[in-house]
């Protein structure tokens, strides 16, 4: 999202001289150059005074750093910024006080300095001392990365972690498939289960599912992570799954 804002004057001043060329997608993009003292930007054309430095959540919200998108594939190609995927992962830096939920006050049960995933399109994009940061939600969080591999996620509230059955390779008559046609698994073996929604007092509501569950899903639900042996996993809400297979 561009964060400079052409006024009228600016644009007509521009145009008048002639001997400087810019070319039309260049100017988008264009940022003006920053100051010494680092400010705030907010991703919407919003600027905040270079004043403040600091971000407070507030209720349950969570203020996270995000990391850099990938600059290249696994093969090394570099790829432009229109193909670079969008980062689901970073580290809590500020968490708001907690919330009301009838009599009782729920707080954040998210620690600073732990290290999450995310829902891809949540919360609000947020630049703070050069560092690309998201403010968002608790419930926003899909789980904790105890390590760096995806079969180590602590999933949070409602969700369940469910390592995906591997699809079939040869048809029933025995037709070998390519990867693009091979049917999307929709059955799981569940490896982790978050510690339940919040019901209207407030409690913890365990789910009805364990680890080591074979579970019937939704087949368009939840996120997808792949981890690091390759193996795909994907992490859902218990209201997502259909059935527990046995």
């Amino acid at each position: 999202m561009a964060s400079v804002q052409l006024c009228g004057a600016a644009v007509g001043a521009a145009a008048s001289v002639q001997a400087i060329r810019v070319p039309t997608s260049a100017a988008i993009g264009i940022r003006p150059a920053r100051r010494a003292s680092h400010g705030l930007v907010v991703r919407a054309a919003t600027v905040v005074a270079p004043k403040y430095t600091t971000v407070k959540p507030l209720a349950d919200r969570v203020l996270l750093k995000t990391k850099s998108a990938e600059l290249k594939t696994t093969g090394g190609i570099l790829l432009p910024s229109t193909a670079q995927s969008k980062p689901q992962s970073g580290e809590v830096v500020a968490i708001g006080e907690g919330r009301i939920i009838g009599d009782s006050k729920v707080e954040v049960s998210i620690q600073i300095g732990a290290q999450v995933v995310y829902s891809k399109y949540a919360g609000t994009e947020v630049e703070l001392n050069d560092s690309n940061h998201l403010i968002l939600k608790e419930d926003d969080i899909i789980g904790i990365l105890e390590t760096d591999d995806a079969k180590d996620m602590k999933p949070l509230s409602d969700r369940v972690l469910i390592k995906v059955a591997v699809a079939e390779d040869k048809t029933a008559g025995g037709l070998l498939l390519t990867d693009s046609v091979k049917e999307k698994p929709s059955i799981g073996t569940v490896v982790a289960v978050g510690p339940g929604h919040l019901d209207e007092e407030g409690k913890r509501v365990p789910l009805p599912v364990s680890a080591g569950s074979s579970v019937l899903y939704s087949k368009y639900a939840g996120a997808e992570f792949k981890g690091a042996d390759g193996t795909n996993y994907i992490v859902l809400r218990v209201s997502d799954l259909m059935a527990v297979l046995s």
